[in-house]
């Protein structure tokens, strides 16, 4: 069975993860969607709320859940038995840290990652662009998916 987790702190979770997501959907058996807990950052949503939206846009979809951890993303993958991890990439600079991240989860573990391009409509979008239009009261309802703006 191939089993993959998607991680991030999702805050909040936008388009373009979701098109990361529904393009990984025939590549894997299972996709977990991690969302990571950092006590040192401050959200702008609560935990609760953004695994809300995680699951009422997935809602109906059996392959993918959404679950929260604490710690190394290779340790969670190893208590779930998920052998690889999906990271999406939008320019060169993400191309750079995650390489390094990857490396780095390959010398700690057997995790495989795997890198998707985003689409080119999607790859502008950010939650730190996302969370900026919210705090200035911006129209982000094309950023993000309904349930976000539903809140």
């Amino acid at each position: 069975m191939k089993k993959a987790i998607f991680p991030g702190s999702f805050d909040p979770i936008t388009n373009g993860h979701i098109d990361i997501i529904q393009r990984a959907i025939p590549l894997f058996d299972e996709i977990v969607i991690a969302i990571g807990v950092n006590s040192n950052k401050k959200y702008m949503f609560s935990l609760e709320e953004r695994k809300s939206f995680i699951e009422k846009t997935f809602e109906g979809e059996a392959k993918v859940s959404v679950k929260t951890y604490e710690g190394l993303t290779v340790n969670f993958c190893e208590r779930i038995n998920a052998s690889f991890i999906l990271r999406g990439l939008r320019n060169p600079a993400d191309f750079e840290f995650e390489k390094a991240i990857a490396h780095t989860n390959r010398s700690l573990s057997e995790i495989e990652t795997v890198f998707l391009l985003t689409s080119t409509e999607t790859s502008f979008i950010s939650s730190s662009i996302v969370r900026d239009v919210i705090q200035n009261h911006g129209d982000y309802a094309h950023l993000v998916p309904k349930a976000v703006t539903d809140s």
